[in-house]
């Protein structure tokens, strides 16, 4: 079985799997947070920058770049894959995978990974058991995956973090 290529970062008009990136921050629930996601070379390698400032401000605390992994909403179905593998460098921060399913009905209810940056591009393997449920009893079920996406949460701070490959992961990959 080869990778699921998700995005490669080397188009700025969409994603590899067709999609385009979009980016969130809490102001959709009146935080203050604020930032960007732009499409930019990063250490030598097309990448995507997620920038900006978290707020703790207003009950705030977020800014995310996400990303639909199939065309309208709709389920994919990552069930023949074991994780996700994400190529990033950043500021040192903690930042978090997060994946949504179609399972979730609320927007506050995800499943997340942790990980942290550092000042060199480094490949994280996260398999879909590291994946904490956050705000939900449901499990992960990776047959209805609906959205992925690279957060800061959490903690006041400057953000600028580069992401520049993301793919599921076979199963003999570690």
């Amino acid at each position: 079985m080869h990778n699921a290529l998700i995005d490669d970062f080397t188009r700025s008009d969409c994603a590899s799997n067709g999609q385009r990136w979009r980016f969130f921050s809490d102001r959709v629930m009146g935080g203050v947070s604020e930032g960007s996601a732009e499409h930019r070379l990063a250490a030598g390698r097309p990448a995507l920058l997620l920038s900006g400032t978290v707020s703790l401000a207003n009950n705030g605390g977020f800014i995310q770049c996400s990303l639909d992994l199939a065309p309208d909403g709709q389920d994919f179905d990552a069930s023949a894959f074991t994780g996700i593998a994400v190529t990033l460098r950043g500021d040192g921060g903690a930042y978090a995978i997060n994946l949504r399913s179609s399972e979730l009905s609320r927007p506050w209810q995800s499943y997340r990974a942790p990980l942290a940056s550092t000042s060199h591009w480094k490949t994280h393997h996260l398999h879909f058991a590291d994946f904490d449920a956050h705000r939900t009893d449901r499990p992960l079920n990776a047959a209805r995956l609906r959205r992925i996406g690279l957060i800061a949460i959490g903690e006041a701070r400057r953000v600028d973090v580069a992401i520049s490959q993301l793919e599921f992961m076979t199963p003999d990959q570690r």
